[in-house]
């Protein structure tokens, strides 16, 4: 059996009195890809700001394979293995493709240990290995300045993939996409299934369809609901909830 890679317990913040996430429960077990789905205000990305540090949480603990992190600093979080991705990607829109990725790839912090700093086989092996994942090769050697919004997006993921975190938080890796770019996303995404553990957070069914395996149902700040997707298309509470009468399809 999978050790569990995340476990959330209790989890909860308020904002004004407003419970944006409300004693949410739950375990991801390594390898595992699991979507956050529910309406718009239901917590999905506060949940993953209380899980990466963005926001500290008022109630609940996060653990990371056993390790408490709850309400550690942003960055130490990162340093520890959670790797996230945002919905409006952040890149060197100066460098290359492959610069961006080689930067990222970098594990030696601070200024002066990077002077200097040459990038041997094992950092190039990886970079090439990802450009294949993200469908990026063919622009390598481009600025990342005029890739079109799709590829941005696949480059971002990219420098998560990089600094091989132990768990990537996707928050809505399709925002902005076309049909097409959506469904070389949902390649990519299954590429890495098993190689991480990964969290999404989206709302296109079909989408969703082509990459779940676990669904955690979100509604008012609480877990209604969690299971496969035939699961979850059965659920009288998200289908009153979220779903209504449309499957995920």
């Amino acid at each position: 059996m999978m050790p569990v890679a995340l476990s959330i317990k209790d989890l909860g913040v308020s904002f004004s009195g407003f419970k944006a996430v409300d004693g949410v429960s739950t375990e991801i077990m390594e390898g595992e890809l699991r979507v956050l789905l529910g309406a718009n205000g239901a917590g999905k990305t506060t949940l993953m700001d209380l899980i990466s540090g963005k926001t500290a949480s008022s109630q609940g603990r996060v653990s990371l394979y056993d390790v408490e992190i709850t309400n550690w600093d942003e960055h130490a979080i990162a340093r520890a293995g959670i790797g996230r991705k945002f919905q409006i990607p952040t890149v060197f829109r100066d460098l290359s493709v492959r610069e961006n990725l080689l930067v990222a790839s970098c594990q030696k912090r601070g200024v002066f240990a990077n002077m200097g700093f040459r990038f041997g086989d094992e950092e190039q092996a990886r970079v090439d290995e990802t450009l294949l994942m993200i469908n990026l090769s063919d622009k390598a050697d481009c600025q990342a300045a005029v890739l079109s919004h799709g590829q941005t997006q696949w480059l971002e993921l990219g420098l998560l993939i990089v600094q091989n975190p132990k768990i990537l938080l996707l928050d809505e890796p399709t925002a902005g996409m076309t049909q097409t770019e959506t469904q070389r996303t949902a390649e990519i995404i299954n590429r890495l299934k098993g190689k991480h553990t990964i969290l999404v957070v989206e709302h296109d069914m079909a989408f969703i369809r082509e990459i779940a395996e676990i669904i955690t149902v979100m509604h008012m700040g609480r877990v209604l609901a969690e299971g496969s997707i035939a699961m979850i298309e059965q659920d009288q509470k998200v289908k009153d909830a979220y779903l209504g009468t449309q499957r995920i399809h």
